[in-house]
């Protein structure tokens, strides 16, 4: 047994219930307890068996199983069962796809199924069959009498099977039956010695013959029930109601006799049959049109309505001819003009109604585009047109539809602009009305620019309030100006559909009507079409208003249109359709409305479209998108024949693109100065990764500077907007005023992120955050998480260290001069067709000046000690020799190259590359040039020289020299000149052969005679010397391979 029968013969809720049900628990109450509980009497009648048999029997259906009902009792009708007809799926299933709820509703489902006592086939077929043909229909009624007879073929079963309960049954049928029967006599024989003993007990109560009452009422019960009794004498019971049958009888005849027989009326009625049968068509045609108009077949309801007009036209001819003829209607005729003037007036309303309907429908009904395949579907307007057209008009349904469609349009676009215009300006003020980002965090931001200049379209360019006014202004422009679900689309499909009606070539498809009534309709007046290229031009212009008001008006002041209690739209109301730029999103308090920006001085406060405190990032990468969409709805529109065919919107469209491109490049370009000013918070002390002797600041200028680059040739050229070709082209070329502006705010760009790595690097960084925009460590980007420790022990600096700074600054202005910003002006050049030749030499004087200036801010510290230990070592008394042949340097010597160990120290572990040209090479295997001369061999030798200059000075400043402090001022001299050869340059060479003049005008002739004769011993010193600190000093060594020795 399946589970649905095991649900439905234990009367369970469900196939798997949790606990069995309450009130299966109750056992089923007898009769007897139901009258005792009712205080009705006890006493039953002897046919109780038979009566709750016969209330049992109505109770059930032959072949349907029970239904447990309300009270938890057995209920013969089912929950569900198939199709009667035969049509595959359950009576149930079929309502509820059609929405009725038969489920909760037990008496309407009943309504429905066969098995119940309160089934309505009328309801049924009307509900479960409404759109079955005949042909299905009569299949059903096949199913049905199959069904029919297999249930019969059951029922004989069932009484073979049962044939002794069937026995049983019939015998006591025949006992009821024989005590029916026999029930007068029965009572006769009862109540005569009732009577007798009630006679002698009161027998005074009779007097003069009269019986008594006890006998009377005895004797009138005996001859009732007798005259009841199923006998021959009692006519089977029907005795007692004969008579009055009879008296009915001859009632009824005497009223109905002549209406029911006569034989005149029975000759009118075939003969109105026979009419009917006759004009078949003329009966049928009111209710054939009503089907095909439920049916929304149009063709079927003209040809009805077609059919309809031409039986009026014979009808109203007949009348005619017998006009003119001066003769009276044959009955005939009469019955015909009678029979269609009645069908006429049917036809007539069911068609005015459904002309209204129709024109309805066609107020409403949208614009396709006219580029689809001719064999393609018809449009839903060209339908309802051509089914006014058949059944003829006073009106033309091209004209008024698209007038209509005009009008609809207009105040579609009118009340979406509107709207949207108020929601960008509530969002703008809710922004300027927030907290104004940190330095930081517009700089995390700024990082994230991507080095080839191509942002991708996931990269969060800024916050989340700037970004969802950014979407929500390029939610705006697309659904106004897309040709793919925007408002501008549904202009030129209008515009394209207009100018096909307007030169004909659409009406070819159109009927001409009943009798080519309605060719009338097929041409528009040139007045008409005047009116429709005047539209279409309007529709156009209203767009172009709503985009220039956006982006060359001051922010709105008034919004209160969101807050007007304006009632809701209509379903088919142009306001029900548009949907609003910030959709769901937007949630607004009318009592709560935000108060206008005040003025701060903001380059932003009188720019609609621009969201406070955006950064230059974001702005350029949706302003090119921005003006993508609006070049190519520009070009869209400048492609309609109305308004290329002349007037001065064409002219309107080369403005509405000028001015959109030149509010947008100077409000992009006020932002990108501000973040200029703000590139030197993108210093984060982390070396980069592909080149190590630098930071990441040049790959972060680089990337900024690129990135803003591209965006803004988008801007000023269009580049990206699908142009079509046409008599004028709106999209023209930047003018010259604007590119300068760009230019010149390029140049100040890299000015102003040049300053901020000189700023960076000589102002000191402290870790309590005195200095906002100078990070001490890595800094976090946007949208990661914080890099490793082992990262930042790898990339991390000792920023606080001024000379790391310095070194690293002086290191990131040589990758500038050699490779950045030559590509960066390369860059430029190449996207906006100039030659930067001036301001290339000018940024090539500014990065001079500003490697020359950080240099001294590096080497001048160094310089002023050395000056000072040479200065100090050679004026003091203990540097004249005691000895006539001196063979040590003086300490100052050793003091003065250990600081230049130091020095080298510093720049070797600051500046990895400058060890070694080979780390050099390794460490910038990728694209990027070396650098022809290492900053470590350039401070050397800078400090060489300026150690050269002090030794000159300091020896100068002694007036004399004897033989022993001339080989004492040899020997400090050659060993520094000797230990640094490898940094040694003319200059220095020039300042060393300076200091032997000098020694030799402040000495005698015979101390320079003996001196000549020392220098073998002196060199043989010099050698011991430097041999003893080869250790000391072997950084300075070059080795074999042509590198420097590292400490």
């Amino acid at each position: 047994m399946a589970g649905l029968e095991v649900t439905t013969h234990y009367n369970l809720p469900s196939e798997f219930p949790e606990e069995w049900p309450a009130e299966l628990d109750d056992s089923d109450v007898s009769e007897d307890e139901s009258i005792q509980k009712s205080g009705a009497p006890a006493r039953r009648s002897r046919y109780f068996a038979l009566e709750r048999g016969a209330g049992d029997r109505k109770s059930f259906s032959v072949g349907l199983g029970p239904q447990k009902g309300g009270d938890g009792r057995d209920n013969p009708v089912s929950k569900d069962e198939p199709d009667p007809l035969g049509s595959g799926d359950s009576v149930v299933r079929i309502l509820k796809q059609r929405g009725l709820p038969v489920e909760e509703d037990g008496r309407l489902r009943n309504r429905f199924l066969l098995s119940s006592t309160t089934f309505s086939p009328a309801l049924f077929l009307s509900q479960t069959h409404s759109s079955a043909s005949i042909d299905s229909l009569l299949e059903g009624l096949d199913f049905l009498s199959r069904s029919i007879d297999k249930k019969s073929a059951s029922l004989k079963v069932l009484v073979e099977a049962n044939f002794e309960r069937f026995v049983r049954a019939k015998a006591t049928i025949d006992s009821v039956y024989t005590e029916m029967r026999n029930q007068g006599s029965e009572q006769e024989q009862a109540a005569a010695p009732l009577a007798h003993r009630r006679s002698a007990s009161h027998f005074r109560n009779y007097s003069g013959g009269r019986p008594s009452t006890a006998t009377t009422t005895a004797t009138a019960s005996s001859t009732g029930a007798k005259k009841n009794a199923l006998t021959k004498e009692s006519e089977y019971g029907m005795k007692g109601i004969r008579t009055p049958l009879v008296e009915a009888s001859i009632k009824a005849e005497e009223l109905w006799g002549p209406a029911l027989g006569g034989r005149e009326r029975e000759q009118v009625l075939k003969s109105v049959i026979l009419t009917m049968e006759k004009y078949r068509e003329v009966y049928e045609i009111g209710g054939q049109l009503s089907k095909s108009i439920k049916q929304s077949d149009y063709d079927s309801v003209v040809e009805q309505y077609s059919k309809a007009r031409s039986l009026a036209n014979e009808a109203k001819n007949i009348a005619d001819k017998a006009t003119s003829s001066r003769r009276p209607l044959t009955e005939k005729e009469t019955h015909i003009i009678l029979a269609t003037g009645r069908m006429w007036i049917d036809v007539d309303q069911q068609i005015r109604a459904f002309k209204r309907d129709l024109w309805k429908r066609l107020s409403d009904a949208p614009t396709t585009s006219t580029a689809g395949p001719v064999s393609g579907p018809v449009e839903e307007h060209m339908e309802l047109i051509c089914a006014l057209l058949e059944l003829g008009v006073d009106d033309n349904p091209i004209w008024v539809w698209l007038l209509g469609r005009y009008e609809f349009l207009k105040t579609k676009i009118t009340l979406f602009c509107e709207r949207a215009m108020v929601e960008i300006e509530i969002l703008r003020r809710r922004l300027a009305a927030g907290e104004k980002p940190t330095l930081q965090t517009v700089a995390s931001f700024l990082r994230l620019a991507p080095r080839d200049g191509r942002t991708e379209s996931n990269v969060r360019l800024d916050t989340d309030p700037v970004l969802e006014l950014w979407e929500c202004v390029h939610t705006f422009l697309k659904r106004l100006l897309s040709l793919q679900g925007g408002l501008l689309g549904e202009v030129v499909d209008f515009g394209e559909v207009a100018e096909s009606f307007m030169d004909g070539s659409k009406q070819k498809l159109l009927p001409a009507g009943f009798e080519g009534e309605s060719r009338k309709h097929h041409r528009l007046s040139s007045d008409r079409i005047r009116e429709l290229q005047k539209g279409v031009v309007d529709l156009a212009n209203l767009i172009r208003e709503s985009v220039v008001s956006l982006f060359a008006d001051p922010p709105l002041e008034d919004i209160s249109l969101l807050a007007s209690p304006i009632p809701p739209p209509s379903p088919g109301s142009p306001a029900s359709r548009g949907v609003t730029p910030t959709e769901s999103r937007f949630k607004l308090d009318p009592k709560n409305l935000p108060a206008p920006t005040p003025k701060r001085g903001e380059a932003w406060e009188d720019y609609a479209f621009w969201p406070p405190y955006s950064n230059s990032l974001s702005g350029v990468y949706y302003l090119s998108k921005f003006m993508m969409i609006i070049g190519t709805a520009a070009s869209e529109m400048a492609a309609l024949r109305p308004v290329a065919s002349g007037g001065n919107t064409l002219d309107l469209l080369k403005s509405l693109v000028s001015t959109t491109r030149d509010r947008s490049a100077r409000i992009a370009c006020a932002a990108w100065n501000k973040d200029a000013e703000n590139c030197k918070a993108l210093e984060d002390w982390t070396r980069d990764p592909e080149s190590r002797d630098q930071t990441k600041m040049p790959g972060f200028i680089l990337a900024f500077e690129s990135a803003i680059l591209g965006s803004m040739q988008k801007i000023l050229y269009v580049s990206e907007a699908k142009v079509k070709s046409g008599p004028v082209d709106v999209v023209t070329q930047p003018p010259t005023k604007l590119l300068q502006t760009v230019r010149s705010q390029f140049v100040s760009s890299l000015y102003k992120a040049l300053s901020g790595l000189v700023e960076n690097a000589e102002r000191s960084a402290t870790p309590d955050g005195d200095d906002e925009w100078v990070l001490v460590g890595p800094a976090p980007v946007a949208g990661t998480t914080d890099a490793a420790p082992t990262v930042i022990a790898v990339d991390s600096v000792d920023s606080q260290n001024k000379n790391v700074r310095l070194l690293l600054t002086l290191s990131n202005i040589k990758a500038l001069q050699s490779e950045f910003v030559p590509q960066l002006i390369a860059n430029f050049e190449t996207a906006f067709a100039v030659k930067l030749t001036e301001e290339a030499k000018t940024i090539r004087d500014v990065l001079g000046q500003i490697d020359t200036r950080l240099f001294q801010s590096y080497t001048k510290p160094y310089t002023s000690q050395l000056d000072s230990i040479i200065a100090s070592g050679i004026s003091a008394p203990d540097w004249t020799p005691t000895t006539s042949r001196p063979d040590q340097v003086r300490p100052y010597v050793y003091s003065t190259l250990l600081a230049l160990v130091l020095v080298h120290t510093e720049i070797s572990t600051t500046i990895p590359s400058s060890l070694s040209p080979s780390a050099s090479a390794s460490s910038s295997s990728s694209s990027r040039p070396v650098p022809p001369s290492s900053l470590l061999s350039v401070i050397l030798s800078h400090l060489l020289t300026q150690a050269s200059s002090s030794l000159l000075a300091a020896f100068s400043s002694r007036p004399m020299y004897s033989l022993a402090d001339l080989m004492q001022a040899t020997l400090d001299t050659e060993f520094i000149t000797q230990t640094m050869s490898q940094y040694g340059t003319d200059e220095a060479s020039t300042t060393q052969s300076k200091i032997y003049v000098e020694l030799d005008r402040r000495t005698t002739h015979e101390a320079r005679t003996r001196l000549q004769d020392e220098l073998g011993e002196m060199r043989g010193v010099l050698k011991r010397l430097r041999e003893r600190t080869k250790g000391e000093f072997a950084c300075f060594r070059k080795s074999r391979s042509g590198t420097i020795k590292s400490p």
